[in-house]
C-alpha cells in the first residue's frame, strides 16, 4: 500500500513539476547514494567548483516524499536530471544522464533470483522511457547492465564515472586520518578498509545475529581481540565500513580497539567528503561481492575476498561473472585465520598482473579527468 501511494504521489508531483519554466543552465542531481562512491555528490562537488555558469542543486536522499514544492519546481526547471539509481525526468525535453552507483557483479533487476517479474518490467520500462545518457566504462560493463535492465545499446556513452576521479586525491591526508580515527602517528602505517555488501538480503538470522554482536565479518572463528592484536604487530590498521543498515544494528558501535575502527556517514557528512575522496590513503581493500573492488582497481593496491557465505550469497541473488574464485584479482579468504595467516603477504607479481586484466577489462575510457569528459558530452556532445 505504502508502494502504491509513494507512486502516485510522484506522479501527482511530476505533473505539475512539468508547469516550471526549463532553464537550459540549470542542473538537478537525485542522489540516492549517500557518500559511499555517490556518482552524484562528487559531480556535484565539481560542477561548483569548476562550472559557475551552471545553477546546480544536490536533491538527496533521493526519492523522498518529504520534498517541498520548491524542490519539485527546481526539478521541473532543470535542463539536466542527474540520477544515480533509476532513470528521472518530468519532461520530455530534459536530458536525464544516468550514472549509476557502480560495475554490477550481483545479479540485478531480472538477473536476480529474488526479483519479480512485474517490478523488473516497470524498471525496464523506465529505463526505456528516460533514460537518455547512461554513462559507461567499457563493453562489459555495458553488457552487465543490459543483461540486468535491457537498455539499449544506444544509449550507452563511454565517459567514465565521478568517482574515479576521486580515488587518486584525497582530500584528507592517510596521517590526519590515522589521527582521527585511530589516535595516532604511525608512519610506517598499512590501511586497510573493509567494506562488504549488503547482506540483509541473505535473509539468514544467524548472520544477522553475528553482525549484530560485533563479528562484522560473519566468521564462524571471529575474535576481535586475536584480529586487533594481528594488526597491530604489523603496524596495520582496519577502518570498518558497513552498510548504514548493519551500522545501525550494532549494539556497540565504538570500537575500543587500537587498530580497529568504525566509519560511519557522520565521518563523511563532517568532513564534506565522499568516502572515494579518502580510499586513496588506504593500502588495501577487503571485500566480499561489492562491486568497489572493480574501482579499486585504478589504485592497483591488494584486495582481499571475503566468502564464507558465498554459496548462500550465490543461491539467494546470484553473481553475473563467475565462478567466483576465477574472476577475482586477491586473495581469497573465508575465516579469521585464513586472513591473519595472509596479511604478511597480501600482494605479489601475478595478483598485480591481474588486477592490471581485470582494470582494462572494466574500464577501456582511461580519462585524466572523467568528470570533465562527461560534462562536455552532456552540455556539447549529446
Amino acid at each position: 500500500m505504502k508502494s502504491f501511494l509513494f507512486r502516485c504521489y510522484m506522479t501527482l508531483m511530476k505533473f505539475l513539476a512539468r508547469f516550471t519554466t526549463m532553464e537550459d543552465n540549470e542542473i538537478v542531481i537525485l542522489n540516492g547514494s549517500g557518500r559511499s562512491g555517490s556518482n552524484g555528490y562528487l559531480f556535484y562537488k565539481y560542477l561548483q567548483l569548476n562550472h559557475p555558469e551552471y545553477n546546480v542543486t544536490l536533491i538527496e536522499p533521493w526519492p523522498s516524499s518529504h520534498f517541498g514544492w520548491k524542490v519539485w519546481q527546481k526539478i521541473g526547471a532543470a535542463r539536466y536530471i542527474i540520477t544515480t539509481h533509476q532513470p528521472f525526468k518530468v519532461r520530455k525535453h530534459q536530458i536525464n544522464v544516468q550514472f549509476w552507483h557502480g560495475v554490477p557483479l550481483k545479479r540485478m533487476g531480472i538477473m536476480a533470483n529474488n526479483t519479480k517479474r512485474r517490478d523488473n518490467r516497470r524498471n525496464e520500462k523506465l529505463w526505456h522511457k528516460y533514460a537518455d545518457i547512461v554513462c559507461s566504462s567499457s563493453d562489459l560493463y555495458e553488457t552487465l547492465m543490459s543483461a540486468c535492465m535491457a537498455i539499449e545499446t544506444k544509449k550507452y556513452h563511454k565517459v567514465g564515472f565521478p568517482r574515479l576521479d576521486a580515488l587518486k586525491n584525497p582530500v584528507i591526508s592517510k596521517e590526519q586520518l590515522l589521527k582521527d580515527l585511530f589516535k595516532v602517528e604511525d608512519k610506517d602505517a598499512q590501511i586497510g578498509i573493509y567494506m562488504p555488501t549488503f547482506r540483509y538480503e541473505l535473509n539468514d538470522p544467524k548472520i544477522m545475529e553475528r553482525i549484530k554482536s560485533g563479528n562484522f565479518f560473519a566468521f564462524d572463528d571471529f575474535d576481535i581481540e586475536k584480529l586487533n592484536s594481528a594488526l597491530k604487530e604489523r603496524q596495520q590498521y582496519l577502518i570498518v565500513k558497513l552498510h548504514p543498515y548493519e551500522m545501525r544494528m550494532f549494539s556497540n558501535f565504538k570500537s575500543k580497539y587500537s587498530n580497529i575502527a568504525f566509519l560511519n556517514n557522520d565521518y563523511l557528512f563532517d568532513h564534506d567528503c565522499d568516502l572515494y575522496e579518502l580510499l586513496g590513503d588506504t593500502d588495501f581493500l577487503i571485500t566480499d561481492f561489492s562491486s568497489i573492488y572493480f574501482d579499486y582497481l585504478h589504485l592497483n593496491k591488494p584486495i582481499v575476498f571475503v566468502t564464507n557465505y558465498l554459496k548462500q550469497y550465490e543461491k539467494t541473488r546470484g553473481l553475473l561473472i563467475g565462478p567466483y574464485e576465477d574472476i577475482i584479482p586477491g586473495i581469497n579468504v573465508n575465516s579469521q585465520r585464513d586472513l591473519i595467516s595472509n596479511l604478511d603477504h597480501l600482494d605479489n607479481r601475478q595478483l598485480r598482473n591481474l588486477r592490471l586484466y581485470w582494470l582494462n577489462l572494466t574500464d577501456q575510457v582511461n580519462a585524466d579527468s572523467y568528470c570533465d569528459k562527461i560534462f562536455d558530452f552532456m552540455t556539447k556532445g549529446y
